[in-house]
């Protein structure tokens, strides 16, 4: 596992999309599609305009060409790192910790579990051609 990585200065999100995500999302093509939430930092003018260029009709998100779905079902488990905005936090200091805390936390048994969970929901996701379903 790699991280956590913590910044402690603002990264302009034109210096985020040109240096990291192009390349990497460059590099994956033509052999996938790019899904986002609706966030609004995920969801910027800017962003959009990056996507459009770089991954025209291979993007699914707010305003996208392929639209998300509200009750998109989520097959990446974050939860481990939700906890720690469970409470609210002092300052940042304290969130890199609880983050950190928890990262530490998480064993080989905990990630096996969630890449079985994973090829889980995704098999659900193939069978139903991608229809909602609860899976609990």
């Amino acid at each position: 596992m790699c991280g956590p990585i913590s910044m402690s200065l603002t990264i302009p999100a034109k210096t985020l999309i040109e240096s990291y995500a192009a390349p990497q999302l460059e590099d994956m093509q033509p052999h996938m599609f790019f899904q986002q939430d609706g966030a609004p930092p995920h969801w910027g003018l800017e962003v959009r305009r990056f996507l459009n260029e770089k991954l025209p009709s291979c993007w699914i998100g707010r305003d996208g060409p392929i639209p998300w779905s509200p009750h998109c079902p989520d097959i990446f488990l974050s939860s481990y790192i939700k906890t720690a905005y469970a409470k609210n936090v002092k300052n940042i200091t304290e969130l890199k910790h609880r983050i950190e805390e928890i990262l530490a936390s998480i064993t080989q048994d905990k990630l096996l579990n969630v890449w079985n969970e994973i090829i889980y929901r995704l098999d659900i996701l193939r069978a139903t051609n991608g229809a909602h379903v609860e899976v609990y």
